[in-house]
């Protein structure tokens, strides 16, 4: 199986399956002589385990990372920086009813015809458990990138969204609501639509957005690997992703050229920023932003018509746990992915300077 790795001066390469023994990753590339902030890292994965309001699914994880290699009396070694988290609390007998049926939207039927058999077992490796791992991936590159902030928050789900940009937002106010939305009059009514939809058995998709600031000009490649297309890449393979849009985005389609143009007051200082902080695939230092389309979690407890291994119809009603959407929890897996990009990308700037 190939595809498990991500990036190229900094490298991510995950492993495991949900209801595995434990889930993990390899992160190579990393610079030596690091101070590692463990707390952080810790941090960033508890603002993505399971289990942390009504909100999200009941499944219990604590996604206690364990550092196996690389790091040596809290600094790094500039080696392959190797670690698990334990799964701790699969409950692998809810899935017994599903061996043999393929879910409506999930990766049963594709993997079968790729592989040839599956883990049935909470998706498997297609399961979206294994973003654990990007967590502590991201939180390890955000060390490298002290000036670099990224900050991501729901803006919308379903129907329901923030009305202002994110200039009039206060980002540092993202985990005082569940559903993780700085705007609280909004917050509120998204999350008064997210549980009436699980009262019924449905789930619920929507949109999160992502500022960086701190990026200086010049990280990214002019042709290949633009770094909106890396970030792009990095954000579509986040499991329910559907889109990807940054800057003006397609709202910029419906503007003239004379309207969607950042005119340039002084060097390195535009007076707008439709162009989301890159311009000819390279960072210009502006803001950068770009809004992630999530679907509606497809594990649904109302009933299903779908076909089993033989073709037969059969109807199917999923049970388990399951999180009714996924946008709370995948607000620090849009950050973390972010950042093992810009990181990458810092480290590929220091080598093409002459």
């Amino acid at each position: 199986m190939s595809g498990n790795s991500f990036g190229s001066q900094l490298k991510l390469t995950t492993f495991g399956e949900s209801h595995g023994v434990a889930i993990g990753g390899i992160l190579e590339g990393f610079p030596a002589g690091i101070s590692i902030d463990f707390e952080a890292v810790q941090k960033a994965l508890d603002r993505r385990k399971p289990g942390q309001s009504e909100l999200t699914t009941d499944r219990k994880e604590s996604d206690t990372v364990q550092f196996l290699s690389g790091i040596f009396e809290g600094k790094s070694l500039g080696t392959p920086i190797g670690f698990i988290i334990p799964n701790t609390n699969q409950k692998s007998k809810d899935y017994d009813a599903l061996k043999d049926v393929y879910r409506p939207s999930h990766a049963d039927y594709s993997w079968d015809a790729k592989y040839g058999s599956r883990d049935h077992r909470g998706g498997g490796r297609s399961s979206a458990r294994e973003t654990a791992c990007r967590v502590v991936g991201g939180a390890l590159a955000a060390q490298l990138m002290a000036e670099v902030k990224v900050s991501a928050f729901v803006q919308a789900v379903g129907p329901i969204s923030i009305s202002v940009p994110y200039t009039e937002l206060d980002l540092s106010k993202v985990d005082a609501s569940r559903i993780r939305c700085p705007h609280p009059e909004t917050a509120s009514s998204m999350e008064d639509y997210i549980l009436k939809l699980k009262e019924e058995g449905d789930s619920a998709g929507g949109v999160i957005q992502c500022v960086i600031t701190g990026v200086p000009a010049g990280w990214g490649e002019p042709v290949f690997d633009k770094l909106h297309a890396e970030l792009g890449k990095a954000m579509l393979s986040i499991n329910a992703v559907k889109g990807f849009e940054y800057g003006s985005g397609f709202a910029g389609t419906e503007l003239k050229g004379s309207e969607l143009n950042d005119s340039i007051e002084s060097v390195g200082v535009n007076r707008t920023n439709h162009s989301g902080g890159i311009q000819g695939g390279i960072s210009n230092g502006e803001d950068i932003y770009f809004r992630v389309a999530f679907k509606p979690i497809a594990s649904i407890k109302k009933k299903q018509s779908t076909v089993n291994k033989s073709g037969e119809q059969v109807d199917l009603e999923i049970q388990g746990r399951h999180d009714p959407t996924v946008l709370p929890r995948a607000v620090p897996i849009v950050e973390a992915m972010a950042q093992l990009t810009l990181a990458d990308f810092m480290l590929r700037a220091k080598t093409n300077r002459i």
